[in-house]
């Protein structure tokens, strides 16, 4: 009786890990797309007409590099999560080197969503935490801004109740 209190104890201090959602995997997707499908035109096209089209092959490259960068993209936004504990904020990232950042809410001097235009485009953004400590500064990408906000709220409040320099 008492290992299966203990077990649930354990379970229920687990926090509740949060992936980042879809969106932010097509944008950056598709950024790798235009931008490699881009080189790789300009690459291509100049030394087919002018050089040789055995050189074009040349544009093979940024394709190649493509192919592996969407693999590369996909695996690393698998690895974003962030959890919200009773008195911090896990976010953790990284395939080949983890990183796992905690942030405490009494040490948070300033929360902010921010959204460039490309975020904007695909209905994202960004939410940007300030501690004193510029190393422990930390950010969640690519969340959906009604997300980001409840986010910014909720982190805000929770800073100001443990005497925060919010």
């Amino acid at each position: 009786m008492e290992t299966g209190t203990a077990a649930q104890d354990g379970a229920a201090s687990e926090p509740v890990w949060t992936g980042l959602p879809p969106g932010l995997l097509k944008m950056r997707r598709l950024l790798l797309v235009v931008w490699l499908g881009l080189l790789a035109a300009a690459l291509g096209v100049p030394l087919g007409l002018f050089v040789g089209p055995g050189w074009a092959a040349f544009a093979l490259l940024p394709l190649a590099l493509m192919a592996w960068g969407w693999v590369v993209l996909g695996r690393n936004w698998r690895s974003w999560r962030y959890a919200e504990r009773a008195d911090d904020l896990l976010i953790t990232r990284g395939v080949l080197w983890h990183h796992e950042t905690i942030v405490p809410y009494g040490r948070m001097q300033l929360v902010e969503v921010t959204s460039g235009p490309v975020e904007r485009h695909f209905g994202l953004a960004s939410v940007q935490l300030h501690t004193a400590a510029a190393a422990t500064d930390a950010t969640i990408p690519g969340l959906v801004p009604a997300e980001a906000e409840r986010l910014r709220d909720r982190l805000t409040e929770l800073g100001e109740a443990r005497s925060a320099g919010l």
